[in-house]
This record gives C-alpha cells, sequence and structure tokens, in this order.
C-alpha cells in the first residue's frame, strides 16, 4: 500500500536506519541540508570559509535531526578524546569508596561542572592503573586527588604524555603539570592555637598511616606545635580508609594514662568517632574534652554539641585542578600559577569552646530587725 502523499516524508529528512536505529549521521545532515560532507564537518566545527547564513542552515539541521558527533571521529581528527579522568591514588589497591565521603564528594561535583563548562566530561576511575576499566577510557588528562609518594599510576600517566595537575600537594618527587594544595601546617597550627586559647593543656591529634602530604605535613605540624609550647606529643595513627579503624584509634587516644584534653583529627568520620568515644569513658564535650575535626559534612552542625569543623575547601580545589588540566590540555597560556594554594576555615562551634561558668547571684539580705 502506498502512503498519502500528505503522509510522504522527505527521505533527505529522515535519519538513516543502520547499525544505531533512529541516530542520524553526518551523511544524513548533509543531505538534508543540501550540503557536502565537508561542509557539515566545517559548520559544525567552527572550521572553513563558510557564511554565517550556512553554518547556521546546518546547525538547525543537525539540531532537528539529533545529530551528535562520533566520539571516535573527533579523537580521530583533533587527537582528543573530550575526556580527563580523576582519581584518588592515596589508598592504592584497597576498596576505597571515596566520594561517601563529603570532601571527596564535594571536590568531584565541582571538578565535574567545571570540566562540562569547559567542554569536556570527567570519569572517575579506580585508584589503579591496572585495573582492566583504564583500558576502555581515552583520557586527554588526570586528576589525581593526595597523591601518596608511592603512586605508579602518575608516573606511567606522564610517560604516556598525559598532563596529570594534583589535588594536594605531590609527594616525593612525582611528576605532575601542576597542583592545588592547602596551607597545612597554618591550618594546624591556627586549631592548636585555638584549642589552647580555650584551655587546652594537653592536645592530641588522630592522623593516618598514610604518605600523602596532607597526612605528612598535617602530622609534622602537629609534632612543631608541641616542641614549640614545650607539650609532649599525644598522637594515635591508624589507615582512613579503614571504617572500623578511626573508632578504634579513638578509643585507644582516650584510654591512654596520658590522656588529652583536647583532640584535632585529621579525617572523616573522626569527629564522630571521638564524640562516641567520649560518651564511652564519660567524658563530657566541651567540659573534659575539646573537639575538632577535619570534614566537609554538614552533620556536624547539629551533633550533640556540634562540632568545629575545617574545611579544605574541596569545591575550589576541585575548580582550580580542572582549570589547570585544561589549559594544560589546550596549550592555553594562563596567568593562573600552577602551584596553588586554597585557604582554609575554621568553622568554631560549641565543641571546641569551654562553657562559661553561671555566675551566681546571692539573694538580697534582709533589711528586716534582726
Amino acid at each position: 500500500m502506498t502512503a498519502s502523499r500528505g503522509a510522504q516524508v522527505s527521505r533527505a529528512e529522515t535519519p538513516r536506519q543502520g547499525n544505531r536505529p533512529g541516530r542520524a549521521g553526518i551523511r544524513d545532515v548533509a543531505a538534508a541540508a543540501s550540503v557536502s560532507i565537508t561542509t557539515v564537518s566545517d559548520a559544525l566545527n567552527g572550521k572553513g570559509r563558510l557564511p554565517d547564513a550556512t553554518r547556521r542552515h546546518v546547525r538547525e539541521v543537525a539540531d532537528r535531526l539529533g545529530y551528535r558527533p562520533s566520539a571516535a571521529a573527533r579523537t580521530l581528527r583533533t587527537g582528543k578524546s573530550g575526556f580527563i579522568g580523576l582519581t584518588v591514588t592515596t589508598y592504592g589497591d584497597e576498596l576505597f569508596t571515596f566520594t561517601e565521603f563529603a570532601y571527596f564528594a564535594e571536590m568531584a561535583s565541582a571538578a565535574t561542572s567545571a570540566a562540562l563548562a569547559r567542554g569536556y566530561g570527567l570519569v572517575i576511575l579506580p585508584a589503579t592503573a591496572g585495573h582492566d576499566v583504564w583500558s576502555c577510557v581515552a583520557l586527554d588528562g588526570m586528576v589525581v586527588i593526595d597523591p601518596s609518594d608511592r603512586a605508579p599510576v602518575v608516573s606511567e600517566l606522564v610517560r604516556q604524555g598525559l598532563p596529570v595537575v594534583s589535588a594536594g600537594r605531590p609527594a616525593g618527587s612525582l611528576p605532575v603539570t601542576a597542583w592545588v594544595d592547602n596551607d597545612h601546617e597554618t591550618a594546624v597550627w591556627g586549631i592548636l592555637d585555638h584549642l589552647a586559647n580555650a584551655g587546652a593543656r594537653r592536645i592530641g591529634l588522630l592522623t593516618g598511616t598514610t604518605t600523602d602530604t596532607y597526612t605528612r605535613l598535617s602530622t609534622t605540624a602537629y609534632l612543631n606545635w608541641c616542641e614549640r609550647v614545650g607539650q609532649d606529643p599525644v598522637y594515635e595513627a591508624y589507615p582512613a580508609h579503614d571504617p572500623c579503624a578511626g573508632s578504634v584509634a579513638a578509643d585507644r587516644l582516650l584510654s591512654r594514662p596520658d590522656r588529652p584534653d583536647a583532640v584535632y583529627g585529621l579525617f572523616d568520620p573522626g569527629g564522630t568517632d571521638l564524640l562516641a568515644a567520649a560518651r564511652r569513658y564519660g567524658l563530657r564535650v566541651p567540659d573534659d574534652l575539646l573537639l575538632v575535626s577535619c570534614s566537609e559534612s554538614t552533620v556536624y552542625a547539629s551533633t550533640e554539641p556540634p562540632l568545629t569543623t575545617l574545611s579544605r575547601k574541596p569545591r575550589r580545589i576541585g575548580t582550580a585542578v580542572v582549570q589547570l588540566l585544561i589549559d594544560a590540555i589546550e596549550g592555553v597560556d594562563s596567568d593562573q600559577p600552577v602551584e596553588q594554594v586554597i585557604p582554609t576555615e575554621l568553622i568554631v562551634r560549641a565543641s571546641s569552646q569551654r562553657r562559661q561558668p553561671h555566675a551566681m547571684v546571692n539573694p538580697p539580705r534582709s533589711t528586716g530587725p534582726g
């Protein structure tokens, strides 16, 4: 049966049905727009000497047909895939779901938005390049978060000619293109001085066993501060990727014979671990124990008591590392320094402030006959 004339559709306006039904190809756009394939390519890629009217016409036809350029074709044409990767290499082969933690989740979110704004997709990858998925993704560059001094993936990516930007100063001599980090020494000293000014006389530290610069520089800053003020260090270290180890380390710290009267925890969920340990040992926060934790989680605003936290500003770091990476990929001469330091913010809440004693007001003496 023949379709009525009014229902007929031009073959040029119908996307070709091939291996991927319903998806228009560049030939379909060329036919529908009555131009050559070269003209379509130039119009969509901003190349060639085409009249503006032709360029607009081709783009309108491509939009109407739902045409999307082939990623494989773009890679062959430009040598770039349009994808950048992001990973946390500190934890090596550990099955560490880092995006469950507010710091990494906020950084990944900001990095994704910054990449999309520059026309790139961001792929979150496992920590080791030996994982099968690495061979399935063509990348133009890589962001590594807090790399340890033994991060072979960084050296391997550089060997392949890919730019690598580090969120966190690279440990050792890792050959990164650029890095963005905080001033950990200044941040830790500020926290310790804050606790000392609140009345703490023996300040402890919950730190990690990893070799990334955040852990190393923060721990070194604590030891140097103790030496400056004449306090014996009181600290416990644990593998931060272990969900149970923080609670055990908090117990060890608060059960020591030289138990601290204030503690700074470098990792999440160290704050909740310390609050729980304090309850187990009958310690009142902040009366008996002052607490500060490094965290981006908003949950600490409503704990009992609300917990003082240090923010490392991961959204600013995530945006900055992606901007630096894409500049390196595209060979852009930027006025941004390739080593950037983002200031931290101490959000002071009740857990690190001693309660003021209530003033006792004596009742007035009787003035009657005595």
